[in-house]
């Protein structure tokens, strides 16, 4: 018998991610306005993507990221990118955030609260 846990729901989110940048939502549209080669990933499955989205950003569930599917997205190790999901009950944004650190990409930013502190602060999503 198992612990009663959805296979398909991650644990939460960590509190921080070494080699990570920690962003909250001003910061994240701050950052996007002074990097504005940031990638911005949506690291949630596709059902929650269809409620809606950060513009600009780029499907890559958690489950379907690695160094390879990571590389047509990010040209640099060095690129800016920044990962996203429902928030700090969702683990899948650290999860993704943690593959890239191990792929070996440098400038990590961390969207913690995603897209629960998004909506709370009246930031638009894309439907």
């Amino acid at each position: 018998m198992g612990s009663g846990a959805d296979e398909n729901q991650p644990p939460p989110s960590p509190e921080f991610i070494e080699g990570a940048t920690i962003l909250d939502a001003s910061s994240v549209i701050e950052t996007a306005a002074v990097l504005e080669e940031l990638v911005v990933i949506d690291a949630r499955i596709r059902g929650d993507r269809g409620h809606g989205y950060i513009d600009g950003s780029i499907s890559l569930p958690d489950k379907e990221t690695d160094c390879a599917s990571l590389a047509p997205l990010i040209p640099y190790k060095n690129h800016p990118v920044l990962f996203y999901c429902n928030g700090p009950k969702c683990g899948r944004s650290a999860r993704s955030s943690q593959i890239a650190l191990a792929c070996g990409y440098t400038r990590i930013f961390w969207f913690r609260g995603g897209i629960e502190e998004w909506m709370n602060e009246g930031f638009p999503l894309v439907h």
